[in-house]
């Protein structure tokens, strides 16, 4: 199944006009025609059945069919996320964590961030076509960047399971497998290249955050962030 996107849906929709950039590749790219059956997804859980009824590669329009919701995560993850050096790591983790299940994204700026600039409509369409790709219904979160002691100032009275995985020697951490709980809502922070600074973990741990470690190899942040997606997901298997 080829699955699309278009995010001003609701179940209520009966008729809908996909983007030009969509439409372009439904008539242009695919060569929809009229009557063809497409299915789509909102990126709020629903899935769509629709039939074209005006092939026009810059309003496609369609007619609903059929909707149906799709089960969400038992879970919520949000991984706040050091910008790596290199943009195109991050990107791998963003369409990879899409893939395996992620519910929120937040780039945070740290004492060792090389980078500190993103490009956020990138990320959004990554993470849109990550979610087709993996036949998913939900469109995880993208956050603004925001420093990272803004970020743990904000996140001070969150009730989520907090945790700060890092690499730093003498310090007391404990396997994130060890403390995750199933079904929980989850809060985890990864680092730059460089590590969060003793700095930065003092101050995550002074307000609430556990710190852990991701296995015993020295992981790359990117690395770092496909692990701790997977581990929750692989906990919260039925």
């Amino acid at each position: 199944m080829q699955l699309f996107y278009n995010a001003d849906l609701n179940p209520q929709t009966t008729t809908a006009t996909f983007p030009k950039e969509e439409s372009k590749h439904i008539v242009k790219v695919l060569r929809k025609k009229e009557g063809e059956i497409l299915d789509f997804t909102d990126g709020n859980g629903n899935f769509y059945k629709a039939e074209i009824i005006q092939p026009s590669a810059s309003k496609c329009q369609v007619k609903i069919l059929e909707v149906t919701a799709q089960q969400g995560l038992p879970y919520r993850l949000h991984l706040a996320v050091a910008p790596t050096k290199l943009n195109d790591r991050y990107e791998t983790f963003l369409e990879k964590a899409t893939e395996i299940g992620i519910t929120e994204i937040t780039p945070i700026i740290c004492d060792h961030s090389e980078r500190k600039v993103i490009k956020p409509e990138r990320y959004a369409r990554i993470l849109q076509s990550a979610m087709k790709q993996s036949l998913k219904a939900y469109l995880p979160e993208l956050n603004a960047a925001i420093t990272f002691k803004e970020f743990i100032i904000q996140q001070a009275t969150n009730k989520d399971q907090r945790f700060i995985a890092h690499c730093e020697e003498g310090e007391q951490r404990f396997s994130l497998k060890q403390k995750l709980k199933p079904g929980a809502d989850i809060l985890l922070l990864i680092g730059p290249e460089g590590d969060f600074s003793p700095e930065e973990i003092d101050f995550a741990r002074s307000n609430g955050f556990q710190p852990v470690t991701l296995g015993e190899s020295r992981l790359r942040t990117e690395t770092a962030a496909i692990v701790a997606a997977h581990s929750v997901a692989f906990l919260n298997e039925a």
